[in-house]
C-alpha cells in the first residue's frame, strides 16, 4: 500500500473546498490566493474559540482534546481537529497517555447551519479516518457544531445524506470512506500537476470568498481580450 511522505501531505480542511468547488480549492491551495468575507472571518473566530483553552480537559468520563493534530500516511493528509472527545469505554482502544480505554469522537465547528451538500461531513469523516489510522480503532460517528443553530449535529458517517435537519444521521459505511479517499487521491493528482480547473458557475459563486479573484462570469462567458477592450472603452467614456 502506497504511503505519502510528510512533505507531500495535503491539508484535511481542503476537502471541503474541493467538494464545494474544485477551482476554489486550486486557487487557495495551488495559487495561494485567499480573501476573507464575513463568513470566513466568522468561521475563523469559531475555530479559535474551539481551540482556546487547555490542550486536554477532563469532564467526568470524557477527555476533551482541543486543536489535536492528526494525519494519514495512506491518504497523504494532515490537519487539526477542532475538538476530539475521548469517551471512557471498556470496549474502546487503549490510549496510554490517558491510562485507559477510550472511544474518540471528532467534533468540527462550523459557522451557519447544516448544508445541502456533504462538504462538512466529508471533512469530519476524513478526520475520523486519520484518527482510526493513528490509534488503530474504529470510529462510527462524529459531530458537527453549527454556530447559527447552536446545535451539535451528530454524524454517523454514510454515503447518503438524507434530508437536512438540525440533527441528521449519516451511517459510516464503505461508500463514504471510499469517497473521502477518492477525493484526496484526486486532490493529490491536481496538486502534482499544478492544475487549476476552469470555472463552472452556479448559485454557490455568490457566497464564495474568491469570486472577485475567480471572476466566474468573465471566465465562462467572456473573453479576456473582450473584457479588457470594454473596460478601456468605459474608462475613455467617463
Amino acid at each position: 500500500m502506497k504511503e505519502y511522505k510528510e512533505d507531500d501531505y495535503l491539508m484535511i480542511s481542503g476537502i471541503q473546498h474541493f467538494a464545494f468547488c474544485r477551482r476554489q480549492w486550486a486557487l487557495i491551495h495551488l495559487e495561494q490566493q485567499w480573501t476573507e468575507n464575513y463568513k470566513t472571518m466568522d468561521g475563523n473566530f469559531m475555530h479559535r474559540q474551539a481551540h482556546n483553552g487547555a490542550f486536554h480537559e477532563k469532564r467526568k468520563d470524557i477527555i476533551i482534546s482541543r486543536g489535536m493534530p492528526v494525519f494519514s500516511r495512506i491518504m497523504g493528509v494532515s490537519g487539526i481537529c477542532d475538538i476530539v472527545e475521548f469517551h471512557a469505554d471498556e470496549s474502546g482502544t487503549l490510549i496510554r497517555t490517558f491510562g485507559g480505554k477510550y472511544t474518540p469522537l471528532p467534533i468540527e465547528y462550523k459557522r451557519g447551519k447544516t448544508k445541502t451538500d456533504d462538504s462538512d461531513i466529508l471533512q469530519v469523516a476524513a478526520q475520523a479516518l486519520c484518527l482510526e489510522e493513528m490509534l488503530c480503532c474504529t470510529i462510527e460517528y462524529g459531530y458537527i457544531f453549527y454556530g447559527e443553530t447552536k446545535h451539535r449535529t451528530k454524524v454517523v458517517f454514510t454515503d447518503e445524506v438524507r434530508e437536512v435537519r438540525r440533527r441528521h444521521k449519516v451511517e459510516f459505511d464503505n461508500a463514504i470512506r471510499e469517497k473521502v479517499k477518492q477525493i484526496f487521491a484526486e486532490m493529490h493528482k491536481y496538486y502534482e500537476q499544478r492544475y487549476t480547473p476552469k470555472v463552472k458557475t452556479s448559485t454557490k459563486c455568490n457566497a464564495c470568498s474568491l469570486k472577485d479573484i475567480c471572476i466566474p462570469v468573465l471566465n465562462k462567458k467572456k473573453s479576456v481580450s473582450g473584457y479588457i477592450d470594454r473596460t478601456i472603452a468605459n474608462e475613455e467614456n467617463e
